[in-house]
């Protein structure tokens, strides 16, 4: 897929130029990248199945309610060939007209476990969504920072595009005046076609990088997204702050929870078939052969019903329900503990990662430092004769993957601080 995004970057270039949206002048923060990704992304799925479940809950409370109702029936029995008598003797006349204004509802312990679920599901799913946030958040990071780290490598690969290129003037001039020889000029040509494919290269990786964020963010492939540069600096002590104590804030482990409680409540409702079933009902209405006003003076009244359905056999098919259940139950819980091991590991992971990045940065900040002075030092020689241009050139390819490494260093360390960040909770 990122083949073929480069492809159609590379391919469409031209067209690209002329159709590309003017970008916003004042760079785009990382909060704010963060706040643009929300409108369309897994956040507002999570944010959907949030409410979802509180409407579930919703459904399982009124299930404990009566429910009003007010039905009104009308009957017709034919009558016995020669009689006044209907030919269904279930039924009370030949014309029956029957309006029943009350209420009527179901009682059992299954409704009260439906709701305990319900409810426990309902913060699952809210946890949940704090789950999609932080992720949400630390993937904008990673494409946010991942743009940036592809600037700052198209810029390096600028800058030692042309240091090679003033090289291989100079080289050329030399030889012209007759103090060098032509190999020289072809080491110096070598080493500039070098840096311009690096510079291709980092063209390439800084124009998919520009269009995942631009997607993620979205923008579409029309659009450049203005960001801030990569940090050039950073605090290493800023680690300390994040310790394995707060890894038990993540939203995964409220999240675990509320799955075994809801499991557990699954469990009860799963029971609660062996029990007896209540349903009732209270109405005030009329029962009448004829809808003439005596007649439904003398049927009017109250009806008040409930019967009680025990369970007694029904081939197992409860007690399979229940198994179901319970091995459900014992799937979450052990889906808790194992999660929960993995969390502190991906705390450990990313702790690791943003110390180890920290030292690659300081010793790669050194490192360019170095190399930087070893060309300006090894051209200097090469210009006076007591070096060859072999040592010219390595000094510089030697700069070139210098910067690349701090920029590639200070990257990963943004990216760890990311991980970071989720694997507490922030």
């Amino acid at each position: 897929m990122r083949f073929l995004l480069a492809i159609v970057l590379v391919a469409g270039s031209a067209v690209a130029q002329q159709t590309v949206q003017p970008a916003p002048s004042a760079p785009l923060s990382l909060d704010a990248a963060i706040a643009a990704a929300q409108r369309v992304s897994a956040l507002q799925q999570a944010q959907i199945n949030e409410q979802i479940a509180a409407e579930q809950l919703r459904e399982s409370k009124a299930a404990l309610l009566p429910r009003a109702r007010d039905s009104f029936s009308i009957t017709y029995n034919s009558p016995i060939a020669g009689t006044d008598q209907q030919s269904f003797i279930a039924q009370n006349a030949i014309h029956e007209y029957q309006n029943l204004l009350g209420v009527t509802g179901d009682w059992n312990f299954g409704l009260i476990s439906a709701v305990r679920r319900s409810r426990a599901l309902l913060e699952a799913a809210r946890a949940g969504t704090a789950v999609a946030r932080n992720a949400l958040v630390r993937g904008v990071a990673e494409a946010y920072f991942g743009a940036a780290l592809a600037s700052a490598k198209r810029a390096a690969a600028e800058e030692s595009l042309a240091a090679a290129q003033e090289f291989q003037r100079v080289t050329e001039l030399n030889n012209r005046a007759g103090e060098v020889p032509e190999v020289d000029v072809i080491r110096a040509r070598l080493q500039t076609a070098a840096r311009r494919d690096d510079l291709l290269q980092a063209q390439q990786a800084e124009a998919i990088a520009n269009a995942e964020l631009g997607m993620l963010l979205g923008y579409g492939l029309t659009t450049v997204p203005v960001i801030e540069p990569l940090p050039q600096t950073i605090d290493a002590h800023e680690i300390e702050r994040f310790t394995a104590a707060n890894v038990s804030r993540r939203p995964e482990f409220a999240q675990l929870e509320a799955q075994v409680r809801a499991a557990r409540a699954d469990v009860s409702v799963s029971r609660s078939d062996l029990l007896p079933r209540i349903t009732y009902s209270l109405d005030r209405g009329f029962d009448s052969p004829s809808l003439q006003t005596p007649e439904l003076r003398n049927h009017r009244g109250v009806l008040a019903m409930a019967a009680v359905d025990v369970p007694i056999f029904d081939w197992g098919a409860t007690l399979a329900r229940i198994r179901e259940a319970q091995l459900r139950e014992r799937g979450a819980e052990l889906q808790r503990t194992l999660t929960g091991r993995e969390l502190y590991l991906q705390f450990a992971g990313a702790r690791q990662q943003a110390l180890t990045a920290a030292e690659r940065v300081d010793n790669a900040r050194s490192a360019v430092s170095d190399a930087e002075r070893n060309v300006s030092i090894s051209i200097a020689r090469y210009r006076a004769g007591e070096a060859s241009i072999v040592e010219a050139t390595d000094a510089l390819t030697t700069l070139a993957n210098e910067r690349f490494a701090l920029d590639q260093a200070l990257f990963d360390y943004q990216i760890a601080l990311a991980h970071l960040r989720e694997a507490v909770g922030e």
